[in-house]
């Protein structure tokens, strides 16, 4: 399954980047490693944490929060936003604490190969 995140800029759908399931969920744990927060805060704090780079299409967000949810990596609690709505608040569960280990590590694996792979000769 791929998730959307696009670049942010004067034609972002066009920036389209597709990420594997995975690193959306990555993502969305690092954000909650700093604490609960609600699904619009997660895709703002992502976007805001990547200087503007990364925003996440709440199309593939809620879907990725229900997964983890599902797999037990987080939880979920109403509460009422600072705007007096109704959100949930996601937290990481301590499984999810050594998900994002395992997933942390297995990305930095990843990303020195390809960088190997990358380099010119």
């Amino acid at each position: 399954m791929w998730s959307n995140i696009y670049y942010m800029g004067k034609e972002p759908y066009q920036n389209r980047i597709e990420l594997l399931q995975g690193t959306l969920d990555m993502l969305i744990l690092r954000t909650l490693q700093w604490g609960p927060q609600h699904g619009h805060g997660i895709s703002v704090a992502i976007r805001a944490s990547s200087e503007d780079v990364l925003q996440v299409d709440h199309g593939s967000l809620y879907p990725a929060l229900a997964r983890l949810r599902k797999q037990g990596l987080v939880a979920g609690e109403w509460g009422v936003t600072e705007n007096k709505q109704r959100a949930r608040y996601y937290r990481m569960t301590a499984k999810g604490k050594k998900a994002l280990a395992a997933e942390e590590s297995r990305w930095n694996r990843m990303v020195a190969a390809i960088a190997r792979v990358m380099r010119p000769a």
